[in-house]
């Protein structure tokens, strides 16, 4: 009988080659680690490759720790710091990728996210990194030294890096196998639901909007305390635009979505009694197609308030207008789950990691990056930062 193969030692191994883990696996081969990352996908970076259109929000020139949830809001910090925006930045310089900056600080390729894979595997291959796809893990122990099954055969390392990402987009390939890895350490891990998605609505709120689908608004949506400010869309299930993918991370089932349709006119009452004495016979419709589109002025009338002349309105139809308009309240059945959501809020414990190098505090030589943990940024370029800022942070660790 054959004796069973003897093990590939690395001193590092990283499971999943998206933005955290290469990003990990550069730093670490930078310092002379032998580092292998191992991937069940067939290409690297899927997730990379699909965002910003295609042409990658990779960072945000205003990063900072109010950008993120996380049950400890000091956690994301230290990493934070060491490794912003402006590092990532003169590395995307440093390979010569053109980019552009669009509102709210969010910077993107001119030409393709596809840059972004290339500088990664290209730093990666400078730094004699090894990287595996096709590659899914099985047998995992965790110990010292860490051992593990994959198509190479059995390996072995010193430190193991879990940069799995969360559930999001399933049709790239997530899977909660960083969580579930946790959970069968004793970890905890907070259950993760869907992030930056859109909102599903349903019965009679659904049948009114509806057929608005594809208009956009700019817009204040509020959920639980948390407002933001950029456009709405209009779906044929329900709500998108950045501002409700922005508020859907702070959305649970049974809370309310309070909706400020126009967001400029914070004295809505003085605003219409000054138009009822200089436009007396214009009719409240016209009025708000102004603002909101014939469209949707026509819907709202037809359901939430009575067109008629501004020099007509009473008080009580002022207040109606004020409900409908500048607090209008939904009640989502629904979000539209992992397959749109951009991130996953949720993950592994954040109290059981060290915040300077993303290590397990009960597990010597067990670290989690990026997504998997309990940190899910804002819509804008966020997220990648995370994964660069803590992926970064281990890679000058293990």
């Amino acid at each position: 009988m054959n004796p069973p193969p003897m093990a590939r030692h690395f001193d590092v191994v990283i499971i999943g080659a998206g933005a955290s883990g290469l990003m990990c696996a550069a730093a670490a081969g930078t310092r002379g680690r032998r580092v292998l990352v191992l991937d069940h996908a067939n290409k690297v970076g899927k997730k990379i490759l699909m965002s910003g259109g295609g042409r990658c929000n990779f960072t945000n020139r205003h990063v900072g720790p109010d950008n993120y949830l996380c049950r400890n809001p000091h956690f994301v910090k230290s990493a934070l710091s060491r490794y912003t925006p402006a590092d990532f930045i003169a590395l995307v310089e440093r390979h010569g990728i053109a980019y552009h900056e669009r509102s709210h600080g969010q910077l993107f390729c001119d030409h393709s996210a596809k840059d972004i894979v290339r500088m990664l595997l290209d730093e990666c291959e400078a730094a004699g990194v090894r990287v595996e796809t096709r590659s899914p893990v099985s047998d995992l122990r965790i110990g010292e030294p860490h051992r593990l099954s994959s198509p190479l055969g059995p390996v072995s390392c010193e430190s193991l890096v879990i940069a799995t990402g969360g559930c999001s987009i399933p049709t790239l390939g997530a899977t909660d196998f960083g969580m579930a890895l946790a959970r069968s350490l004793g970890m905890r891990v907070h259950p993760p639901r869907p992030a930056l998605v859109p909102l599903t609505l349903s019965g009679r709120t659904l049948e009114r909007v509806r057929d608005l689908s594809g208009i956009a608004l700019e817009a204040r949506v509020t959920v639980a305390g948390h407002a933001f400010r950029e456009n709405l869309l209009f779906t044929h299930r329900g709500l998108s635009g950045p501002a409700v993918l922005q508020a859907s991370s702070y959305w649970e089932p049974g809370l309310p979505v309070e909706i400020d349709l126009l967001p400029d006119l914070d004295l809505l009452a003085s605003h219409l009694d000054r138009l009822r004495r200089e436009r007396p016979k214009m009719a409240l419709k016209t009025w708000l197609g102004q603002h909101l589109t014939r469209r949707v002025a026509q819907r709202w009338c037809e359901c939430w308030m009575e067109d008629k002349p501004l020099e007509q309105l009473t008080a009580v139809d002022i207040e109606a207008v004020e409900a409908a308009c500048k607090r209008w309240t939904v009640w989502p059945s629904g979000t539209e789950g992992y397959r749109t959501a951009e991130v996953t809020v949720g993950g592994v414990d954040t109290e059981a990691l060290s915040s300077k190098t993303m290590a397990c505090r009960d597990r010597p030589g067990l670290y989690f990056i990026g997504e998997v943990m309990d940190v899910t940024g804002h819509l804008g370029g966020y997220n990648f930062q995370w994964a660069w800022s803590s992926g970064h942070a281990a890679g000058q660790c293990v």
